[in-house]
């Protein structure tokens, strides 16, 4: 889909009665077991959030394992092979939405679109299993993020095989949605510091990241009734993930803002944005792009302007099977 502009209305757009009872329940959920306070009701919501078990025999052309990567922080990551006759493929590590504090790898949304990626691209899919806030601030999630690449650089390194035969860690992409693309984005300037021994991040796939700020923007302020996303949920989610004291212009949520980090000589990797014309984050997001590009970075922007935040988690949509073909389009032009 080429670069349109958003949709202008705030009003809520026509979406499928499937897909409004499953955001009606997730936000209800989500917004029961949040606290004012900056604390949540972890052991509700861990009741309500459903989950997939790893499949050793394939399912759907794909099976799953789960890996232990420190088990004293409970940092774990969901692995997904396709059935392929190839004799190598690229390697995606994924990080999962929730505004930092919800969900997991085995939250079944998230293990039924990493199927989707490692069959329809095909590629050897991580998804990782990070701390969440607030029980683990900033910047435990991104520290999480980068031990697990150095922890397949060094196991697949030292000739412990943790993953495949067929899995290409010189060929690695960074993907993740909301929290997860915002998680991705720390994780790749954090590896650009790094030097890793055989992995190699060849790309980043950005879905509607999570970035924010002080300034109330113009699509937060007009996309107000959308689903989902509010000021309300992103200021919460925000207070309880970033450091005491600190406010929304902190570079872990202000990416391009006033504490920006200098990216201009980093070895930063090419990225594709993908953005919702509901989604209220959409201001933010656009100027990631803008900011990725004025670095001198290789970057694309993917717009939907009918669509609101992770439509691409509702497989009955048509424009979740489109932006997983941009995806694949993405990876196989990086490969």
């Amino acid at each position: 889909m080429g670069n349109m502009s958003s949709n202008s209305s705030d009003s809520v757009p026509a979406l499928p009665w499937r897909t409004r009872i499953s955001i009606s329940a997730s936000s209800a959920v989500t917004d029961a077991v949040r606290r004012t306070d900056g604390t949540l009701y972890r052991r509700i919501f861990s009741l309500l959030d459903f989950s997939s078990r790893p499949t050793p025999n394939p399912i759907n052309g794909v099976n799953s394992s789960d890996i232990t990567v420190d088990a004293e922080r409970n940092l774990w990551f969901r692995l997904f092979t396709p059935t392929s006759n190839a004799t190598s493929l690229p390697v995606i590590i994924f990080f999962h939405g929730g505004g930092f504090t919800f969900l997991s790898p085995s939250s079944k949304a998230y293990d039924a679109v990493c199927r989707r990626f490692a069959r329809k691209l095909p590629a050897v899919v991580i998804s990782v299993n990070y701390r969440l806030s607030p029980e683990n601030r900033f910047p435990c999630a991104y520290d999480d993020g980068l031990d697990v690449l150095k922890f397949l650089d060094r196991d697949n390194g030292d000739g412990v095989q943790v993953l495949p035969e067929i899995a290409d860690v010189s060929k690695c992409f960074l993907a993740g949605d909301s929290a997860g693309a915002n998680l991705a984005h720390h994780v790749a300037v954090r590896a650009c510091q790094e030097r890793f021994r055989v992995v190699n991040v060849t790309g980043l796939i950005s879905i509607q990241p999570f970035f924010g700020g002080e300034e109330r923007t113009e699509s937060e302020i007009r996309l107000a009734r959308v689903p989902f996303i509010s000021i309300a949920r992103t200021d919460w989610h925000w207070k309880v993930f970033l450091p005491d004291g600190a406010n929304r212009d902190h570079e872990a949520a202000n990416v391009s803002g006033p504490n920006a980090i200098d990216m201009s000589g980093m070895e930063y990797p090419a990225t594709v944005v993908f953005v919702g014309g509901f989604d209220p984050l959409q201001d933010w997001q656009r100027r990631y792009y803008d900011w990725l590009k004025k670095s001198g970075k290789e970057a694309r922007l993917m717009e939907y302007p009918t669509m609101i935040h992770a439509f691409y988690l509702f497989p009955e949509l048509p424009e979740s099977s489109q932006l997983i073909g941009q995806f694949k389009d993405f990876v196989c032009s990086k490969l």
